[in-house]
C-alpha cells in the first residue's frame, strides 16, 4: 500500500480581501534567504490588529498569541498576502484568525499556505487602559 503525497500548493482565498501584503527582503531573513520567523509574526500582529481596531472602533493592543503554526518556511522574494477575520469578542476582547500565503515568484508563482495565527487584542483608550467594545 502506497501513500499519497498531496501537494502543498492551493489558490489565494477566492472573495476575501488580505489586509496586509508584503514582500520580505534580504534583511528580514538568514544568510541562506530564510525569513526570520519572529518578522513573520510581527507581521502577523499588523495584520491581525487591523480587523481588531475596525471592530474596537479605535486602539488595540495584543494581549495574547494562542496559537501560532509555520506550515511551511517563507523565502526572500516570496510575496506574502494576510487575511484576517475576526472570530471571537468579549466585553473588552477581539479575537482575530490571520492566515499567510506565499506566492513564489521564483516558482512561477506557485501559492502555499505558509501561516496561521490566533491572536487576542483588547480595546484600549487613551491612556492605554482597556475599555468595553463599541456596540455593533
Amino acid at each position: 500500500m502506497s501513500a499519497t503525497k498531496t501537494s502543498p500548493f492551493v489558490a489565494l482565498p477566492a472573495n476575501r480581501e488580505a489586509v496586509l501584503r508584503v514582500m520580505p527582503m534580504p534583511a528580514d531573513a538568514n544568510v541562506h534567504g530564510d525569513v526570520f520567523g519572529g518578522w513573520i509574526m510581527a507581521q502577523v500582529d499588523i495584520a491581525g490588529s487591523v480587523p481588531a481596531a475596525r471592530r474596537a472602533a479605535g486602539r488595540v493592543a495584543t494581549v495574547a498569541v494562542n496559537s501560532f503554526l509555520f506550515k511551511q518556511p517563507v523565502f526572500v522574494g516570496d510575496l506574502l498576502s494576510f487575511y484576517a477575520d475576526v472570530v471571537k469578542t468579549g466585553t473588552t476582547s477581539i479575537t482575530v484568525s490571520v492566515e499567510v500565503y506565499a506566492q513564489r515568484q521564483r516558482l512561477d508563482a506557485e501559492v502555499v499556505k505558509v501561516t496561521e495565527a490566533t491572536l487576542v487584542y483588547v480595546a484600549t483608550d487613551d491612556a492605554r487602559r482597556s475599555r468595553p467594545l463599541p456596540a455593533l
